[in-house]
């Protein structure tokens, strides 16, 4: 798991410049906010996360794997929890937080967020 990248990914990457193509700025790995979201608008508030299926239990393509079936439930789940938890504390501090997986279409995110920026921020 530590060999597990945890920035730069290829879905991320993928994400970050199909927002760039739309004139949209952002921070990436923005520290100092409960979770350390993949890419953070600070203007709007917004934190986007791309969530990878088989970590973060799509239900499309999450699978848990069958050699120690009982430690990968409860390994998976925690991220799940994980997620809950640090969702709660970023709407606590008027953040709003995004998650997609990594499986969207880059674009379709992108014009998803980019919306959503126009409305946090009136412009």
């Amino acid at each position: 798991m530590k060999r597990m990248p945890r920035r730069n990914t290829g879905p991320e990457v993928r994400v970050r410049s199909a927002l760039h193509r739309l004139g949209l700025r952002y921070r990436v790995d923005y520290r100092g906010l409960p979770g350390t979201p993949d890419i953070a608008f600070t203007r709007a508030r917004i934190a986007l996360f791309v969530d990878g299926c088989f970590w973060h239990r799509c239900p499309d393509h999450g699978v848990t794997p069958k050699a120690n079936r009982e430690w990968w439930i409860d390994k998976l789940q925690a991220t799940v929890d994980r997620d809950r938890r640090k969702d709660s504390e970023l709407e606590a501090a008027g953040w709003l937080p995004v998650h997609v997986w990594e499986h969207e279409d880059p674009d379709r995110v992108a014009r998803h967020v980019a919306e959503l920026w126009r409305t946090r921020t009136g412009r």
